[in-house]
């Protein structure tokens, strides 16, 4: 028997496909559905809950903006709040708008395939479920796909390891445990600290060195919570006009507009205020190596100065990439925690891990014995959530196969050859280089309003054109070499961290406002750039 045909079928209950939901579904009255897998809201936040788990937007603009009853309502308690209270405001969020009932959780998808005669997405689960529906949504977000490296003997190894990723929702107890972790990267930054605190011992395995500037996280204050909300619609505006979806700008200042002295000030004061506002200094950071070697050089600083062995202190400052070419981490008592007696550092850089062995980890410099592994070891971002949802178009053509030399597709949202299929903070979308709530907004409202203008004109199926996709591509990466982001090798924004992933620069980096007035002006121009067939011509 057929499955009813949905008006939509959205894959994702995080941030984006809540949201998906709540725009189709009660602002536009369509039949719409979420397929989610795990047993929850929460997307990336339901997945990831390892130890210091926690934001690194702040909290008043970690948040959705488009219900000032929801802005007026709810009340952080942190500056940068943790993964329990982030999956306590989604709950919230979901609730206030009757959202789960239109939710299937415990529903993995494993297929997608468009059926061409029928003008509709089919769709499969694990468990053997179909559905259908007129427009396919992905919301299933740019950091979900777990990357466990394949390390030769990994199945041989004796004790327990864990992905940051796929963490266990009962937790882990480290109580007495040899605990190995791979990875310093922003999610290991944040892991290190909290596991240091209650392993025996705890070997840190660091391939590449990482910047990280202090989160200074405290509890927000009554008076600081008033001020947010009665300045919220100015908080929006600036977040919604600022490059990296942010609430505070970026200065409109050259480091070689102020003296050595007062550049110096500059940074001691953004580094004592903490978080990710200390590349808002100097507005060529990130554009200019020389300017950036400022940064990055004070940096380096602060690690030696804060880490007491030399050799570690040595290890940890020694970058290989401009300051925020890669994500640019914050962290509480990183740096710190590798003051502790327990603590270890292993340069796998120079000493390559060989493979895991039943007792632990060996590298070409010896084996270390360890009770548990913890992979920090980040995901396959951006395509890999979506290549695994084995997706199909026009012809029978694969996505993996279209984007096997790199992702393509036109504004992020829509990739040539699967009609009716949309891609929320896709390859070639901001994304990951601004706070992400903006751009999911923008990118659901636009989707929304599209298929009310595709409705109202009787327009059936809609994709990019070839064209406007490979102008795209050119843009993003136009976009990414006016910045020092592809100077990052090992960058999982070009899909390094996988081997075998072909290396290119995904997320567009001109910026979230400029992306956004590009998006309008498409729009303005009866959706300039892509096919709109209506249903008179399809029969």
């Amino acid at each position: 028997m057929n499955p009813p045909v949905l008006d939509a079928l959205i894959i994702g209950a995080g941030f984006s496909g809540m949201y998906q939901l709540h725009c189709l579904r009660d602002r536009q009255g369509l039949s719409a559905l979420v397929l989610e897998a795990g047993a929850g809201v929460g997307g990336t936040w339901y997945w990831n809950r390892y130890p210091g788990a926690r934001c690194d937007s702040e909290s008043h603009s970690y948040c959705y903006s488009f219900s000032q009853e929801m802005l007026q309502e709810w009340e952080w308690s942190e500056r940068y709040p943790e993964q329990p209270e982030i999956m306590r405001y989604m709950n919230y969020v979901a609730d206030k708008f009757d959202l789960k009932r239109d939710i299937r959780f415990n529903t993995r998808v494993i297929a997608a395939h468009w059926d061409a005669p029928a003008n509709l997405w089919r769709v499969e689960t694990e468990a053997g479920q179909s559905y259908a529906a007129r427009y396919l949504i992905t919301a299933v977000g740019c950091l979900s796909t777990a990357n466990v490296p394949k390390f030769l003997g990994l199945e041989s190894y004796e004790g327990r390891w864990v992905h940051t990723g796929e963490w266990p929702h009962e937790g882990v107890d480290f109580t007495g445990l040899r605990v190995g972790q791979i990875g310093t990267g922003s999610t290991g930054i944040q892991s290190i600290p909290v596991i240091a605190a209650q392993a025996a011992s705890l070997t840190v395995f660091q391939r590449t060195a990482n910047y990280s500037t202090p989160a200074r996280n405290h509890p927000l204050s009554p008076e600081f919570q008033a001020w947010v909300k009665a300045n919220y619609g100015e908080i929006v505006q600036t977040m919604r006009e600022t490059r990296n979806g942010h609430w505070f700008r970026i200065k409109d200042r050259s480091i070689f507009d102020v003296t050595d002295e007062e550049r110096e000030a500059a940074f001691e004061e953004s580094w004592e205020k903490g978080g990710l506002q200390f590349r808002s200094e100097f507005g060529d950071i990130t554009t200019n190596l020389e300017a950036n070697s400022k940064a990055a050089e004070f940096i380096k600083r602060k690690i030696r100065e804060t880490v007491k062995d030399p050799e570690k202190a040595r290890l940890l400052s020694d970058i290989d990439h401009p300051y925020a070419a890669k994500r640019p981490p914050i962290d509480t008592g990183y740096f710190e925690a590798m003051n502790l007696d327990h603590v270890s550092l292993v340069d796998v850089k120079a000493n390559p891990i060989v493979e895991i062995t039943p007792k632990g980890v060996r590298t070409t410099a010896g084996e270390y014995e360890l009770d548990m592994i913890v992979f920090a070891t980040g995901f396959d971002a951006m395509t890999g959530p979506l290549l695994r949802l084995n997706i199909t178009g026009r012809d029978g053509v694969a996505l993996r196969d279209v984007w096997a030399a790199g992702p393509r597709s036109y504004l992020g949202l829509q990739v040539e050859g699967f009609p009716n299929m949309f891609t929320i903070t896709g390859p070639g979308s901001p994304s990951v280089l601004t706070n992400m709530p903006v751009a999911i907004e923008q990118h659901v409202e636009f989707i929304t309003t599209l298929i009310a203008h595709m409705r109202a004109e009787g327009v059936a199926r809609i994709e990019p054109e070839a064209e406007a996709v490979a102008d795209w591509l050119v843009k993003v990466n136009e976009a990414s070499h006016e910045t020092l982001l592809p100077q990052a090798a090992s960058s999982w924004y070009l899909g390094a961290n996988v081997p075998g992933k072909p290396r290119v620069f995904m997320p567009y980096a001109g910026g979230m406002a400029k992306y956004r007035g590009i998006c309008e002006e498409v729009a303005a121009e009866g959706y300039k750039g892509f096919v709109l067939e209506r249903e008179t011509a399809l029969t």
